[in-house]
């Protein structure tokens, strides 16, 4: 069974000293078991020591930023960009698991919130996609949409892993558009080297470990889930998405949606 974070299992830190020092930067990856790891870690430095700052489109304007100064954590889905503005003594890591369950789960994740929402919700603007989602086949969500909805797919969908660490950037595909497939891996692989730690999903003990050793705190992250999607836990939901593609193109072209995140993962010596 999960485990579910006690009083006992979660120590707090000085947040103010960690702020100034070293503060924890997750780069949180949808669908990585992002939120257990981000609730564990807010627990461990206090809430009002996290940025408040947790998605990239929060920061609006030319001079608002995604990693504001003064906080033990910047934690979400948010560009890097900033990175180097951090104290030196920063710990930065990321989690990433089988890019093809994360496609999967991803889209029955979204899949299901659609199905919450009734006709007037779905007819709002910022529920385009769910809506699409219930509409379209699996293949015609994927590859069928209009432009700006294609864009939407392959800026998340379309070997995340490889354009989120070559460009620092949520939405940083387009500027990759120029090289080769080799060269965004390579790009990808150059700036991975600024990130302290990569963790499987699967080895969320690794990151217990080194919280408890490099900051004195203790949580709880492995084996326990929040926000999941409507799947146990070790099912696997790609072959159940590519049951759900009409034809082999299809299949294929959902496949090379993992192609360069999987040799990303083998040169970083990640496990899936």
């Amino acid at each position: 069974m999960p485990r579910t974070p006690s009083l006992t299992q979660v120590s707090t830190v000085d947040g103010a000293a960690l702020a100034a020092q070293s503060p924890i930067v997750f780069l949180h990856i949808p669908k990585t078991a992002g939120q257990t790891i981000h609730n564990a870690l807010a627990a461990m430095v206090g809430r009002k020591h996290v940025s408040p700052i947790r998605t990239h489109t929060q920061a609006q304007g030319a001079q608002a930023r995604q990693m504001p100064e003064g906080y033990a954590l910047y934690s979400g889905h948010i560009d890097w960009t900033e990175l180097d503005r951090l104290p030196k003594g920063r710990f930065t890591f990321t989690v990433l698991r089988d890019p093809r369950e994360r496609i999967a789960s991803f889209y029955f994740f979204l899949l299901k919130e659609a199905e919450a929402l009734d006709a007037e919700a779905l007819n709002q603007p910022q529920n385009y996609g769910k809506k699409l989602i219930l509409q379209r086949s699996a293949e015609d969500y994927f590859f069928g949409g209009p432009d700006h909805f294609k864009t939407f797919i392959l800026d998340h969908y379309d070997n995340f892993y490889t354009s989120y660490l070559a460009t620092r950037k949520m939405r940083g595909r387009p500027e990759l558009k120029d090289l080769s497939i080799a060269d965004r891996i390579a790009q990808a692989r150059a700036n991975a080297a600024q990130i302290d730690r990569i963790y499987p999903i699967s080895g969320l003990g690794g990151l217990e470990r080194d919280i408890a050793g490099r900051f004195g705190g203790q949580i709880s992250v492995a084996e326990t889930y929040h926000n999941a999607g409507p799947m146990a836990r070790e099912q696997s939901r790609w072959p159940k998405l590519l049951n759900r593609m009409a034809t082999d193109q299809g299949r294929a072209a959902l496949e090379a949606f993992a192609a360069a995140d999987l040799e990303l993962m083998s040169s970083l010596g990640v496990a899936l």
